[in-house]
């Protein structure tokens, strides 16, 4: 039985003048043959040999076999480049002559031709290889990460309400929870995290901020960096709200919080009705 998007070994049956038919059985019939086209049969080929070929479907509908091997096959996930982006979705180059198409549906965010994009492949419902971004399913839960190792990974998909997923490795399954997300984290980006914790069932929780006390050194740092571009103040303090403290400094208001602590502490700032100052 011939299976799409995986290498086979299948046997040499029939020769003819632009290429092989390979099958399973030697007295297999048309129907469970295939085509190994002239341009890749081994010189020395004959009738009976065996050859590792992955098996897809040609321009014509027609399914047709290759020695060349595929950048990914089904099940496995890895980055491919976007060749060309149409109104029927986006075509990757994935080592084949021809490119593999990710449907518009397939896709969790937006890329530009040239662009390399993390996905894997599966069989559509018109029994045709398509690519597509939603790899959770196919992504391992066991890392041998263990909390406070330093990973990298890609963000695949993001949901507002539950966080940042993300391919540790590429290949490992794990989240930035909602809370954690700061910066410009983005589908496609590539991203440095801590692990905050190993789940049970082997998924990692993420967390892109320091632990505390050196996040503090950070953020309090920070701080001085943005008030030192505004004139040695900030219009606000840690009375603001949560949104308008992460939307100027992407930290949360605890993180602000802290590290304001820690320079009124230190005597570098000091907090007034509206705003803090820096010490001159």
């Amino acid at each position: 039985m011939f299976q799409l998007g995986k290498k086979q070994t299948l046997s040499v049956v029939k020769e003819v003048n632009f290429g092989v038919y390979l099958a399973e059985q030697p007295d297999a019939g048309m129907d469970d043959r295939v085509l190994l086209p002239k341009k890749q049969v081994p010189p020395d080929c004959k009738i009976g040999d065996q050859m590792e070929v992955f098996l897809y479907k040609d321009s014509k509908d027609r399914i047709i076999a290759t020695t060349n091997t595929p950048k990914i096959t089904i099940g496995e996930v890895g980055r491919l480049r976007v060749s060309q982006i149409t109104e029927i979705g986006a075509f990757l180059d994935w080592g084949l002559e021809k490119d593999i198409l990710l449907p518009y549906k397939e896709q969790t965010g937006k890329f530009n031709e040239g662009d390399e994009i993390l996905v894997t492949i599966y069989v559509d419902k018109s029994s045709r290889l398509a690519a597509t971004m939603n790899v959770y399913k196919c992504l391992r839960t066991d890392s041998s990460y263990k909390k406070d190792d330093m990973v990298t990974g890609t963000v695949y998909q993001i949901n507002e309400q539950v966080g940042a997923y993300v391919a540790v490795d590429d290949c490992f399954s794990a989240l930035i929870p909602n809370r954690e997300l700061f910066g410009d984290i983005r589908v496609g980006a590539a991203i440095k995290a801590r692990v905050a914790e190993v789940k049970a069932d082997g998924k990692l929780d993420l967390s892109v901020r320091e632990k505390a006390y050196l996040q503090m050194e950070k953020d309090a740092h920070k701080i001085i960096e943005i008030m030192e571009r505004h004139d040695g103040a900030l219009p606000f303090t840690d009375k603001a709200s949560p949104e308008l403290i992460k939307k100027e400094t992407g930290m949360s208001k605890n993180e602000f919080k802290r590290a304001v602590g820690k320079l009124l502490k230190s005597g570098e700032i000091v907090i007034k009705t509206d705003c803090i100052v820096m010490k001159r």
